[in-house]
């Protein structure tokens, strides 16, 4: 597949700039376009220029950068065609988590003037916050790893760790063993999880609702927790503009196949703590019957948002935006 993506020494890697490409996807493909910044979006941002429209810009992972479909489907591409006197701005990037996101902001988007700043917090992004290496596959399918930029937390403090990212690729075998354990699986259990995937048995396996995909959540205490929290809060307390948290949910919630209560609290309590305004899309998402919610994923083995869900994801959020422009 051609590489869309180039080195960055602060947030590991973003978009070539201006590229435009299509992406081989079991849909049968999907176009994508990218700014001048190097991120996906159609206009490019000229720094210390605004038009008379209100600025808002959408950080996030692959579910924001809308991996699967094109650009113009996506949930930022139709809030902007929702909110006719908005210029939205999708800074999204695959594979990241809320430290590199953040990195985004300061990076590229401190000094953007915006009227609102969208977070949209994957509630897996937990996991990325604490890795320090992400999985990248050669042309030869073999993986190799890229280290990422990572934030410790010593007590309350941040401390930032690889900068400028190291650039060379690493095989396993070059880690030390002790670093093994910070390379990103994309989940617990991964023997299992390949072993059910091959059986085809995945899909049965969650119906018994044995699997949480994130127990991270669960306690308030947890280290993952306190660290996405504290990236969170710096992140908010930086930002002139309002903040609005968007928690999208993995689709083992979205289908029922896990509980949503422990992601759900922990983002309730932090908006009781901080006054960002949260919004949880996933009442809205289960209007929609089992058969409409499984065709928010992609058929075979792509589980990001398909346009349906994009679309979903775009009206849920639009109340929220309206109800935080007009203030």
């Amino acid at each position: 597949m051609r590489s869309v993506l180039e080195y960055h020494p602060v947030i590991g890697y973003r978009f070539i700039p201006s590229i435009k490409a299509r992406i081989l996807h079991e849909s049968g493909g999907y176009l994508i376009r990218c700014n001048n910044l190097g991120f996906r979006c159609n206009r490019d941002i000229q720094i210390g220029a605004k038009s008379k429209k209100r600025r808002v810009l959408i950080f996030g992972d692959s579910y924001t950068a809308g991996e699967g479909v094109c650009n113009e489907v996506r949930y930022s591409d139709l809030l902007e065609s929702m909110f006719k006197d908005a210029d939205i701005y999708n800074f999204g990037l695959p594979g990241t988590g809320t430290d590199q996101q953040y990195l985004t902001y300061k990076t590229y988007a401190e000094n953007l003037q915006p009227d609102l700043v969208i977070i949209s917090v994957m509630v897996e992004n937990i996991r990325r916050n604490v890795c320090r290496y992400r999985p990248f596959y050669m042309e030869n399918r073999s993986i190799c790893w890229l280290a990422k930029p990572y934030y410790s937390l010593n007590g309350k403090n941040l401390i930032l760790h690889n900068q400028p990212v190291p650039p060379l690729p690493l095989r396993l075998e070059d880690l030390p063993v002790e670093e093994r354990k910070y390379c990103d699986w994309g989940g617990r259990f991964k023997f299992f999880r390949a072993l059910a995937k091959k059986l085809s048995l995945k899909d049965g396996l969650l119906r018994l609702g044995l699997y949480n995909p994130v127990p991270e959540f669960k306690n308030p205490s947890d280290p993952d927790w306190k660290l996405m929290s504290a990236i969170l809060k710096r992140w908010i307390s930086e930002c002139t503009s309002p903040v609005l948290l968007n928690i999208i949910p993995l689709y083992h919630f979205v289908e029922g196949y896990a509980r949503p209560t422990d992601y759900q609290d922990r983002f309730k309590e932090f908006a009781k703590e901080t006054g960002v305004v949260v919004h949880d899309p996933l009442d809205y998402f289960l209007k929609y019957t089992p058969t409409e919610r499984r065709g928010f994923r992609f058929p075979i083995s792509d589980a990001h948002p398909t346009e349906k869900c994009h679309r979903a994801l775009a009206e849920s959020m639009g109340p929220s935006i309206k109800s935080i422009l007009k203030s």
